[in-house]
């Protein structure tokens, strides 16, 4: 199929962006890097009357480091954060993450913040960010709003975001001395969304965890952390024993959705999997109490 028929606008600066979208309203669909919106247009499951592409607004591009905090603009690509030397050292989880994102030709034209606001539980950028404690940064003719990443997933594929309202960047707290990260999934073939996924972080000092995040990819509607094992690990030695308590504490904490390959308690079992696999890279050494 072909997209219907649509108006296209590719304006310079972002208060222009904000102002056609006030304007146009519902009938408006801003394009970022465009991997799912030309989908749902070619299949006509979107029927926009404006296209505002927003390839050409600088304001929303780049990576930068202001003070504790890692900035990541709305148009930085996957590709961008993935070579990016700031996003290594800063927030290494993304590093992690970004090759288990689709594949190169995807990569290199996604975006961040595009991705963020799509709000796709399966996807990796939104349980990275849930881990890492991130802001969202948004804008509309009204002024700047700041959305801690906790309160901004609200729903399937729905987010906080205001009809008027534009992701500007997303903003990360650098990663301090003694923080872990992990990030893992289980896809059929890779490149294929998750079946499960985990992104997790924390601070291990003299072998005791603190500030826990579990972010799941593929077991809810929203990307979603698992409170009571995270509760189960904070404060608490990380041995043999504590990973056991914690993945048993997730088995009973845990309900994914199911999907047409994979029931509920095989998502479940999965889940437990690889939260075992990122505790256990963690240890400094096999403990035995």
């Amino acid at each position: 199929m072909k997209a219907a028929a649509f108006s296209y606008a590719r304006p310079r600066q972002l208060h222009e962006v904000l102002t056609l979208l006030a304007e146009h309203g519902d009938e408006a669909r801003l394009l970022a890097g465009g991997q799912t919106l030309l989908a749902t247009l070619n299949m006509r499951l979107s029927e926009p009357a404006l296209l505002i592409d927003m390839q050409a607004v600088n304001e929303l591009k780049g990576v930068s480091l202001n003070g504790q905090t890692l900035r990541i603009g709305a148009m930085v690509t996957h590709t961008e954060i993935e070579t990016s030397a700031l996003v290594a050292q800063h927030a290494p989880l993304l590093t992690a993450a970004a090759p288990h994102i689709a594949h190169r030709a995807i990569r290199n034209l996604g975006t961040f913040g595009g991705s963020i606001a799509y709000g796709d539980p399966a996807a990796e950028w939104p349980a990275c960010l849930l881990a890492l404690d991130g802001v969202i940064v948004v804008r509309s003719l009204l002024g700047e709003r700041r959305i801690a990443v906790d309160d901004f997933f609200t729903g399937l594929y729905t987010t906080n975001l205001a009809p008027d309202e534009v992701i500007v960047a997303c903003e990360i707290p650098v990663a301090q001395a003694h923080q872990q990260i992990s990030f893992s999934e289980l896809a059929r073939r890779h490149g294929d969304y998750a079946v499960v996924g985990l992104a997790a972080s924390a601070r291990l000092v003299d072998n005791e965890l603190s500030g826990v995040r579990l972010a799941w990819i593929g077991v809810g509607s929203t990307p979603m952390r698992s409170g009571k094992a995270e509760q189960a690990l904070d404060g608490h030695h990380l041995t043999v024993q504590s990973v056991t308590q914690a993945v048993d504490v997730l088995r009973s904490e845990l309900a994914p959705i199911p999907d047409l390959t994979h029931s509920q308690a095989a998502k479940r079992q999965l889940a437990a999997v690889l939260l075992k696999r990122a505790l256990t890279s963690w240890m400094p050494t096999v403990e035995t109490t």
